[in-house]
């Protein structure tokens, strides 16, 4: 699904009827869980940085929409992803459930302990 969207709230205005719920809930859900990230368009998709790192990406598609955290997380909460289409880095979800609130809250937790975390290490 292409959207040239220049600002996160035109990529939404921008998606079908259809989608475009489910990817403001979870916007507001990642601004609820990390108020302190930065929000932009990155990669045509919305994007949200913390500590200078990236946090997290989410993307509305023709039949699902998803989120792209990253490999780490996916291998952190692996058990807790098993009902859901997983790659690499990206966890897909239905259009046709309810957004996953507490394991997306639980995602976006994790992330910003590792932004943190790593942001925080010295350097060698």
């Amino acid at each position: 699904m292409e959207n040239k969207a220049k600002s996160v709230k035109e990529y939404i205005r921008k998606l079908p009827i259809k989608s475009r719920k489910f990817i403001k809930d979870l916007t507001d859900l990642i601004k609820k869980s990390a108020p302190e990230a930065e929000e932009y368009i990155s990669y045509g998709m919305p994007a949200y940085k913390l500590s200078g790192r990236i946090l997290i990406y989410c993307a509305a598609f023709k039949n699902h929409y998803s989120l792209f955290p990253g490999p780490s997380v996916i291998n952190e909460l692996k058990s807790e992803l098993k009902e859901y289409e997983t790659s690499k880095g990206t966890i897909k979800f239905s259009f046709e459930r309810p957004i996953p609130k507490r394991l997306i809250s639980k995602i976006i937790a994790y992330k910003v302990e590792l932004n943190i975390s790593r942001t925080n290490k010295p350097n060698k």
